[in-house]
This record gives structure tokens, sequence and C-alpha cells, in this order.
């Protein structure tokens, strides 16, 4: 029986964290779709512009692929880590971002970045051990650390300061016994794009931590604002990096599910640790990506050309500058940082503005219902109260998306207030005699605008 009870602990654990998964977010959003309204539904909730004809990825990619399986070569199983071709195409692409040159060694491939977290995670917990994680950040890290008994301590990112990070807090925060700090460039859900100036701190807080910083960079390059992508890897002098990234994102290929795990560690810290090896033991009891997508990374790596990232990047720029003049018209919601980076917007949401809306949750389920948009609530990303709207889709779907979310704000918006000659009056009415030359309308919700001046 004692084996049962600690076998129903970990379905526990492994239970809280699909409760605060971005998939099981949607889920419940999905479940709540009327079924009897005839428009599209159009999805905002997540990081997969691949449905929309736009963002489709390169004809490189398409052919890589299709040379990969006419050849009959890769229809074997990959040794663990990878197949070296494609180990050493991964370290090539990385290497012309950084300092020094990596090897085909210092790489391992993963069925997406999503197993080279779970890998790393797992390979680093201990018993009594904690890791440091963005809020908001990506919930698989703490779905990760909860399953692997790795106590998880958040520290804030600040949205006033480009969702720099806290680095006060993480030095209150760690400890001995804390195995890594998660960094994710850029930012996923913030779209935050760091400086090389800020990374360096990071790298030298990490340094006086004695630890490795986990790189999160599985939107390197998707960058549209005044940073550029600065890889954490250039600071591996400094302190040990584990870079996590795939070629779903800049490729506009997740299904294809082709990602890694690298070891940027010129010192040789991780290696006397035994952290390398720790990886390669841990994969060997795991699966390894389709042995056709790494017949094809070469080809994919090698040979892209600028202009299809290019293209991606003007896209997203279109989509981000009509997102964000969108909901400035928007009473209740808020855009502090406008993103350099990634697919997303986080905004703001003001619930004492509107009549029936309890919290950000509440929020994207009658949203879902009523107007067939889906967006994440930002509780599953660590803010409550805040929500995550994806703008990497078509440009029509995407006006389509914030007319919808605007007129499901003014229709649940509180009753106006009209300030007349400094008389407060409610919605519809004026005080008689009152000079009219100024009518200034305060959370002016039939008109869905933060605040407008009339002038007769």
């Amino acid at each position: 029986m004692g084996s049962l009870n600690n076998g129903r602990k970990k379905f526990e654990k492994l239970k809280a964290g699909s409760d605060i998964s971005i998939g099981g977010a949607l889920d419940i959003l999905r479940s709540n779709l009327n079924a009897k309204d005839e428009r599209p539904t159009i999805p905002l909730g997540h990081g997969d512009p691949s449905p929309f004809s736009c963002f489709r990825t390169t004809h490189v990619a398409d052919d890589a692929l299709s040379n990969a399986v006419k050849s009959a070569k890769f229809n074997s199983y990959a040794p663990v880590g990878g197949i070296l071709p494609a180990r050493r195409a991964v370290a090539e692409y990385l290497s012309r971002d950084l300092p020094y040159t990596l090897s085909a060694d210092d790489v391992c491939l993963t069925s997406g970045c999503r197993q080279a977290i779970e890998v790393i995670i797992s390979v680093l917990s201990y018993p009594g051990a904690n890791i440091l994680i963005p809020k908001p950040g990506y919930p698989h890290y703490d779905a990760c650390a909860s399953a692997n008994n790795l106590e998880i301590r958040h520290f804030d990112l600040i949205p006033e300061r480009a969702w720099e990070i806290d680095l006060e807090a993480v030095e209150d925060l760690a400890d001995e016994n804390t195995v890594a700090i998660v960094v994710i460039n850029p930012g996923n859900p913030c779209g935050n794009v760091y400086s090389y100036e800020h990374l360096k701190k990071v790298a030298e807080t990490a340094k006086r931590l004695r630890i490795p910083v986990i790189a999160d960079e599985v939107y390197g390059h998707l960058t549209f604002g005044s940073n550029p992508f600065v890889p954490m890897g250039v600071f591996g002098s400094t302190v040990p990096v584990l870079t996590l990234g795939s070629i779903s994102k800049r490729w506009l290929v997740p299904g294809w599910r082709l990602g890694w795990l690298v070891i940027t560690d010129p010192k040789g810290y991780l290696k006397e640790a035994e952290v390398v090896g720790s990886v390669k033991q841990y994969l060997n009891m795991s699966n390894n990506p389709a042995s056709v997508i790494q017949g094809a990374i070469p080809q994919i790596l090698e040979n892209t050309k600028e202009d299809f990232f290019e293209n991606t990047i003007c896209l997203l720029r279109q989509a981000l500058d009509i997102c964000a003049e969108e909901i400035k018209e928007i009473a209740c919601i808020t855009l502090l940082q406008k993103p350099e980076g990634s697919m997303f917007v986080m905004v703001k949401l003001d619930t004492s503005l509107l009549e029936d809306i309890s919290d950000d949750m509440d929020f994207c389920i009658k949203l879902a219902r009523e107007e067939k948009v889906i967006i994440l609530p930002g509780i599953v990303l660590g803010l409550k109260n805040w929500l995550r709207i994806t703008f990497s889709i078509d440009l029509p779907s995407l006006k389509d998306a914030m007319e919808r979310i605007k007129s499901f704000c003014q229709r649940h918006a509180k009753p106006q207030i009209l300030k007349l000659d400094g008389r407060l009056t409610s919605e519809g009415g004026y005080l008689p005699g009152s000079n009219l030359q100024s009518l200034e309308f305060h959370e002016s919700s039939k008109l869905g605008v933060k605040s407008k001046t009339f002038e007769s």
C-alpha cells in the first residue's frame, strides 16, 4: 500500500502541473465556446502561427524534409542525443552569435524545447534543492519542477523596466541549494528582449551565486524593437549556460518537434560536476526526435535565406502595431510595455471597470463563450488579472478579434460617468442648466475608450 500511496502522490503532483499548464487553460476556454455561434474561433492563446498561410515555413525547410525522406537514410533509430551531422549543424548555427565555437559534443537534440526543459530540470533535481523561475513565465518549468520535487522560488520581472529581472530579489532568494536560474529571452509571455548590459548583470549575479543559467531562447532572433537578440551563451566564460532552443518558432514548424539542449561552458564546470554526463544518461531513457527531422536539420539551418526571416519579422511587427493601437481603445486593459520580441503582449486587466467580471480567468471564459476569441489568462503565467494576447495570426483575423474584444468590454463595462461642470450624473442624463461646452467622459464604457473630450 505504501508504494500505491507514493504513486498517488506522484500523480497528484503531475495533475497539479497540468492544471497550471497553458494547454489545460486552453482546454477550459475551448470547452466554453458557443457551438451555435457560426463565427470562426480566433485563437489568440498560444504561440503557433503555422495554421495561418501568411506564416508558412520556408521552402528550404520543406525541401530539406522531403529530401531526407526520399533518401531513406533516416529510417533507423537515431543515437542518443542526436545524429552527428545534425548536432554539428546546430553547433555551427549557434556559434555564429558567440565569441567561441561550439562542438557537436556540446549539443543534445531533443523532441522540441519542452523535452529540453524536462531533461535539464530532471537532471538538476535532488532532495532539498530549489530553482529560480521568473514570474510571469512559461509554466512548463513549474510543472517539471513540481513533478521532480524541486522547490520553486519565483523572482519578479518588472513591467515598468521592460520586464527586466529583479536581480536584488534573485540574490535574496538563492541559497546553497539553488541549482539554477531560468532566463527566458526573448520573453514568453512578456515579449521582452534583454539588452547586453542586463544579461551581463544576470551572468555576474549567477556567478556570485555559483549557479548556472538555463537560457530559454526558443524565440531567439524573433525581435522587432530597439534591442537586438543577444544569446546568453555570450557570457559562457562568466557563468555556465545551458541553452534551450528549437526550430519551432523561427522556422514556424512547432509540430516538427526538433529542439536542443546546448552546453556553453568553456571552463568545463558542468562537465566536472557530471551534469553533461547526466544529461546524456537521462536522454538514454527518453525518446529522441524523429530521425527524419534530424536528417533535414543541416539543410534547414545552413540554407535558409535571410529574407524569409525578415518577412516573418515584418508580419509580426505589423500585427503588433495593430494590436497595440486597438488596445489603446479598450478602457479596461492596458499595455504597459510594447513587446520587442516573441509573439505576445501582456496587458493589465482592470476589473473595477467591468460590471460582472471577477478576474482574468472569468474574463477569458466569458470572452470565449460570447465572442469566440481565446486569449490566455495571466494567472496561468503567474500574474493574476493580466492577459496574454498572441498577435502571430493573419492581420484580418487579428483585426476581427480585437473588434470582438472591444465589443465584449463595452458590453460588460460599468455605466459611464459624465462630468459636467464639476457635477456628476449617471449614464444617459445631464444636469439642467449646465454648461455643455465641455463634456469629459470618464470610464467611457459605451465608446470603449479610456477618456475622450467632446467640444460642442
